[in-house]
């Protein structure tokens, strides 16, 4: 099942001459595995609540090749160019079946709260 790596960050500008090797390659880092990015380096259009920093959204087979990437030497030789420059916060995702249904996985959570707080 996809997987997905989010990262929140929050660039203090002017930025490091190591974000920018970072960024250059990572995308070589990735393809072995392959990862690809969804959203890279885009504006976001605020909808609701306060909004800092900017996102990136990176696809992967699923959460064994996402994981693979990640502790990777060819990333972990990269990594510190972005995290000792810039803060954030990055986490993996699982991604939902092609049938997920939302409505259901609501009716499950509710029914698992109610025996939570019932026993």
């Amino acid at each position: 099942m996809t997987a997905y790596a989010l990262a929140h960050l929050l660039p203090q500008p002017p930025l490091h001459d190591d974000v920018f090797v970072y960024i250059e390659r990572i995308q070589a880092t990735m393809d072995p595995f392959g990862g690809r990015f969804l959203v890279h380096a885009t504006d976001a259009e605020v909808l609701e609540g306060p909004f800092e920093g900017g996102y990136v959204l990176i696809e992967f087979p699923d959460m064994e090749r996402a994981h693979a990437w990640y502790a990777s030497d060819a990333y972990q030789a990269i990594l510190p160019m972005r995290t000792d420059n810039m803060r954030g916060t990055a986490v993996f995702l699982q991604g939902v079946p092609p049938n997920y249904d939302a409505a259901a996985s609501g009716r499950a959570m509710r029914a698992a709260q109610a025996a939570a707080t019932a026993g």
